[in-house]
C-alpha cells in the first residue's frame, strides 16, 4: 500500500496484464538528465560567473542564502530546459540535477530559491549592471569563439534584426505598434556569421521601447560590437546587414565611419521602379519564355533625397509567374559599398533571412516574450537571461556536430539531449547518474558528453 506522502495510481489494462502500479516515490531522480551537459558547457565558458561579477548584491549578507551566481544559473539553466517562469522554481527547488547544476550537492544539497527570491532577484537589476553585464555577454561570446577559430577569421558577418514581443499588462515603455498592430517591446537582437559558416550565433539583445524605430539604439551596439570585434579578430573584414528599416543617410554614414562593409535593405519606390524598368522588361521575356519565375540583376548609383551623396544600389528585377495568375514585377533594392557582382551581392544579402530561425528559435523555444514583469529594467534581465540559455544552447548543437542533433532546433535539442530520466546515487568517491539504456538518443547524449569534456570509463 502506498502512504499518504507518496502519490500512487493503478492502471487495469485489457489485454490480462498485471496490475501497473505507479508511484512518485524515488527522491534521487530527475528527468532533465541532460543539465550536466549545460553546467559542461558553462564551465567552458565561464558565463555565469561572468555575468554574475557584474551584478552588484545590495542584499544583507548574513541572510544571504542564495549567492547572485546561484540564482542566475538557476534561472538561465532553467530557461534551457523549458522552464520560462520564475513560478517553475516551486517545482525545481529540490530537483537533484537543477541542484548539481548550480554547485549543489545533488542529494544532501539544499533547496534552491524559490519563485519569490527570483522575483527580487529579477526586480534589483539597475541599469548600469544590466549594461555591464550585456557587454560582457557579447564579450564572453566573442572570446569563445575567438579561441574556437585561433583568431582568425576571413569575414565576420553582423546582423541586426529588430522583433515584436507583444505585451498583455501594464508593463513599463509598452506602446502600441502600428507595424504588427500590437502592444509590445521591440528588441533588437544581434549576430554574428564566422567565414562562410551556417549558424548565426547570438551576441546581444537589446530591449526597446515598443514604439521604438528600427534604428533605435543600433548604432551604440553596432560600435561596441565592432570594437570587441577588431581586438579580437584584427585581420577580419566586417559586414553589416540590416533590412530596409536602416536605410537612412544617418545609418549608412555610421557604417561607413565604422569602416566596415554593408548590405542594406531599401524600400521600393518610384525614381528606383524606373531605374529597374529595362531590367524588369528583361526579366519579363524570359518569364513569358520559360512559364517561370524569372529574375535578372543589375545596379545604379542612386541617392535620395535625405542622402548625402550617391550610393551603389543592387537591383533584383523580378518577374513572379504562378499558376492561374497573371505575371508580377517584384523588384527589390539593397544598398551596398561591396564590389562583387550584383547577383553575389544580393545572394549574401539573402543569407540573412535565416535570422528569421533564430528569432523563432528565442520565441518559441526559449519564451523571449515572457516580459511579464512590471518594470522595464525586470524585463531586459529577463531577456538578458533567454539569450544566455540560447547560447548555451547554440554551443550544445555545435558541439553536436556530425550526430543526429547537428542541425535540430532548440525545442529538438531540448527534447533528446536535456529531457532525459536520471537516477543520482552517491557514494564517498563519487556521484553515479543512472541514464535509462534504452534512452533513444543514448548515443548522441554520449558523443556530445565527450564533446563537452566528459572522459570516457
Amino acid at each position: 500500500m502506498a502512504t499518504a506522502c507518496i502519490p500512487q495510481v493503478t492502471f487495469e489494462f485489457h489485454d490480462k496484464l498485471k496490475p501497473v502500479v505507479a508511484r512518485f516515490d524515488h527522491a534521487q531522480a530527475s528527468t532533465d538528465g541532460g543539465v550536466v551537459l549545460l553546467k559542461a558547457l558553462d564551465d567552458r565558458l565561464g558565463m555565469t560567473d561572468q555575468l554574475a561579477a557584474c551584478l552588484i548584491d545590495r542584499r544583507d549578507p548574513d541572510k544571504i542564502r542564495h549567492s547572485m551566481r546561484d540564482l542566475l544559473r538557476q534561472r538561465i539553466f532553467g530557461l534551457a530546459c523549458g522552464y520560462e517562469d520564475a513560478n517553475d522554481a516551486a517545482r525545481l527547488a529540490d530537483d537533484p540535477l537543477h541542484k548539481l547544476a548550480v554547485g549543489r550537492d545533488p542529494v544532501i544539497g539544499a533547496a534552491l530559491a524559490s519563485q519569490p527570491t527570483l522575483s527580487r532577484f529579477e526586480h534589483a537589476m539597475s541599469p548600469r549592471a544590466l549594461y555591464r553585464a550585456s557587454r560582457t555577454l557579447a564579450a564572453t561570446v566573442i572570446a569563445h569563439h575567438r579561441a574556437r577559430l585561433n583568431g582568425r577569421a576571413q569575414r565576420i558577418t553582423i546582423d541586426l534584426d529588430p522583433t515584436d514581443d507583444p505585451t498583455h499588462g501594464q508593463q513599463e515603455l509598452t506602446f502600441f505598434n502600428g507595424h504588427y498592430d500590437a502592444w509590445c517591446y521591440l528588441p533588437l537582437v544581434a549576430t554574428l556569421t564566422f567565414n562562410d559558416e551556417v549558424e548565426q550565433y547570438l551576441v546581444a539583445i537589446v530591449l526597446r521601447p515598443g514604439n521604438s524605430s528600427a534604428k533605435r539604439g543600433a548604432s551604440g551596439l553596432l560600435r561596441s560590437l565592432v570594437r570587441c570585434l577588431r581586438r579580437a579578430f584584427p585581420e577580419a573584414t566586417l559586414r553589416v546587414r540590416v533590412d530596409g528599416g536602416f536605410a537612412g543617410n544617418d545609418w549608412l554614414e555610421v557604417l561607413e565611419t565604422q569602416r566596415v562593409e554593408y548590405v542594406v535593405g531599401v524600400a521600393s519606390n518610384a525614381r528606383l521602379v524606373q531605374r529597374a524598368g529595362r531590367l524588369l522588361g528583361e526579366a519579363y521575356g524570359l518569364s513569358k519564355y520559360s512559364g517561370h519565375t524569372e529574375h535578372v540583376y543589375g545596379d545604379t548609383l542612386y541617392a535620395a533625397g535625405s542622402w548625402s551623396r550617391r550610393r551603389r544600389v543592387i537591383i533584383k528585377a523580378e518577374v513572379v509567374r504562378l499558376p492561374g495568375r497573371d505575371p508580377k514585377c517584384n523588384p527589390r533594392f539593397v544598398v551596398t559599398n561591396l564590389r562583387e557582382t550584383p547577383a553575389t551581392v544580393y545572394a549574401s544579402y539573402c543569407q540573412r533571412g535565416d535570422v528569421e530561425n533564430r528569432l523563432k528559435e528565442l520565441h518559441d523555444g526559449l519564451a523571449l516574450g515572457r516580459t511579464s514583469c512590471s518594470r522595464f529594467w525586470a524585463n531586459q534581465f529577463r531577456v538578458l537571461q533567454t539569450a544566455a540559455a540560447y547560447v548555451l544552447l547554440q554551443e550544445l548543437r555545435r558541439q553536436a556536430q556530425n550526430t543526429a542533433c547537428a542541425t535540430a532546433q532548440v525545442s529538438t535539442l531540448r527534447e533528446r539531449l536535456l529531457k532525459l530520466a536520471v537516477w543520482v546515487e552517491q557514494s564517498v568517491r563519487r556521484l553515479v547518474l543512472h541514464l535509462p539504456q534504452c534512452a533513444p538518443w543514448g548515443d548522441t547524449w554520449r558523443r556530445v558528453a565527450m564533446a563537452v569534456g566528459a572522459a570516457a570509463g
